[in-house]
């Protein structure tokens, strides 16, 4: 089976979990997110397999976080992932995708659990 990996190359968490995927010998398409960053659609259903809220997949202390004020409450749901679809620097990473599991890398060793 093979495992989606949003991936980011400069983040030292991302490149720990590609190689715990690849040393256990899982299949490993990797997404460079940043480039061909996930739509609304994929967003919602990642969040979904994660059992996530939005915000809970976003990098909160991320400078663009505040600057687009994606902490005030009052935002809906549609509205933080549409922000995540624009700009996927403020996605948490990595995230792994096999079929229908997912697990956000956080420590590294989550991503092991879609296998």
């Amino acid at each position: 089976m093979t495992v989606k990996l949003w991936h980011n190359p400069r983040c030292s968490k991302s490149r720990q979990g590609l190689q715990l995927l690849e040393e256990r010998g899982a299949a490993v398409n990797v997404v460079r997110y940043l480039e061909t960053p996930p739509d609304a659609a994929e967003l919602e259903r990642v969040l979904a397999l994660l059992g996530l809220e939005p915000r809970q997949l976003m990098r909160t202390k991320e400078p663009l976080y505040k600057e687009l004020s994606l902490d005030d409450p009052a935002l809906s749901r549609e509205q933080l992932i549409a922000a995540m679809a624009s700009h996927p620097l403020l996605i948490e990473r990595p995230v792994a995708i096999s079929g229908e599991k997912a697990a956000l890398g956080r420590p590294p060793e989550k991503v092991l659990e879609v296998l």
